[in-house]
């Protein structure tokens, strides 16, 4: 397995630089998919599907990553998943049928999958709790804010035609050439252990349940709301824009959450973002401009910040030789609840605000376990304190 040498410190830039144009690729792909469902003549009952397989590819290549990373290295693995994935797309556009689409986006998981673990566990590479939080801020901001200016080409290059899908492509391939063209400052080989089935235990379950409610907010996010707003509140022309203002929202909250992280208690800190989320849906049901802006950039910041919150409370007592078992196990989780979000949201279709109804209850479900978790561990150490 690959890691760091005690007296080098992985490079930033190539993993930031590529993951920021993975992330425009990306951004715009997820509102493209299924806002391009009618112009290749499939169904949008394929939306939520779409959006479950892909996830699916993450949840089945989460456990795969670390065998490949550790054969081939960080740089060769991350062009090895980008071009993975660039090939999904190019198969999509030139067989626009569903079985198609479904068995390409799975594969797409599988690559997608390849690309966080490999980015993640090289930017987590450092030696306190204080640079990892930093790093993963960093992280966010790059993936996040790329998404957002992603989504906005939903309104300037359409959701029509093949240009769109040969933009994502071009991008795509333009994320392989700071890995291509920098050999400097990548993780050097040392040894990589796993983390053993009975160490599972050992990993905060706050942390394994945040990455689990982060994938079901942001599956349902992702692969349904474009759909919801468009169609459902009626903002097809602004459906870019709306997408945009939730990918901002988490961009713009990343900073806070790497200061905020060593300062305050992780879980208190989920459960505070859960609130905030949950009362932001408020602001999706009615009619002010101002208002649903708000809401969306709320919605955004609450349900991106759970993520690094959680996988960076799973990393806090790990040695770095853990590092990329433990950013696996937190993506194995996180794809759980991708799966299970969109087909889960979907039963809600036939309420009034649905998707925000079940957004709402993902979030405040979350605050009930976190408050219960915080009390019983509030009650376990009563006997210490009075001692």
């Amino acid at each position: 397995m690959l890691s760091a040498q005690p007296n080098q410190k992985p490079g930033l830039f190539v993993p930031v630089a590529g993951l920021s144009l993975f992330a425009l690729a990306s951004g715009y792909l997820m509102s493209l998919i299924p806002l391009s469902l009618t112009y290749f003549d499939l169904s949008l009952d394929l939306a939520p599907w779409l959006a479950s397989i892909f996830y699916l590819g993450l949840l089945l290549g989460a456990p795969c990553i670390a065998p490949i990373v550790s054969r081939i290295g960080h740089s060769k693995a991350f062009i090895l998943f980008l071009n993975i994935l660039l090939c999904s797309v190019v198969v999509m556009v030139l067989l626009p049928q569903s079985s198609v689409w479904l068995v390409s986006r799975l594969i797409a998981g599988l690559a997608v999958a390849g690309i966080f673990v490999v980015v993640e566990s090289w930017l987590l590479m450092a030696d306190t709790q204080k640079q990892r939080a930093k790093r993963l801020g960093l992280y966010m901001t790059a993936l996040y804010g790329g998404t957002a200016i992603g989504q906005l080409a939903v309104d300037y290059l359409g959701t029509t035609g093949n240009l769109p899908y040969l933009v994502v492509i071009g991008l795509l391939a333009a994320a392989s050439l700071p890995a291509l063209l920098v050999k400097r400052g990548q993780p050097q080989s040392s040894e990589q252990h796993a983390i053993a089935l009975s160490d599972l235990k050992t990993l905060s379950k706050p942390a394994i349940v945040g990455c689990l409610v982060s994938g079901l907010l942001l599956g349902p996010i992702y692969g349904l709301l474009p759909v919801y707003v468009s169609r459902d509140m009626g903002f097809a022309q602004q459906t870019g824009q709306f997408m945009a203002l939730i990918i901002m929202g988490g961009m713009i909250v990343q900073p806070l959450v790497s200061y905020l992280s060593p300062r305050v208690e992780k879980s208190v800190l989920m459960t505070a973002f859960c609130l905030v989320g949950a009362a932001a849906l408020l602001l999706l049901i009615q009619t002010s401009l101002v208002g649903l802006w708000l809401g969306f950039v709320l919605l955004g910041a609450c349900a991106f910040a759970l993520y690094p919150i959680a996988i960076s409370l799973a990393c806090d007592h790990l040695p770095s030789s853990q590092i990329v078992s433990a950013t696996q196990i937190m993506l194995l989780s996180y794809s759980v609840g991708s799966v299970i979000g969109p087909v889960a949201a979907s039963r809600f279709d036939d309420v009034e605000h649905g998707l925000p109804l079940y957004l709402a209850a993902s979030f405040l479900v979350t605050v009930c376990y976190l408050s219960a978790h915080l009390l019983a561990r509030s009650k376990a150490r009563l006997p210490t304190a009075k001692a």
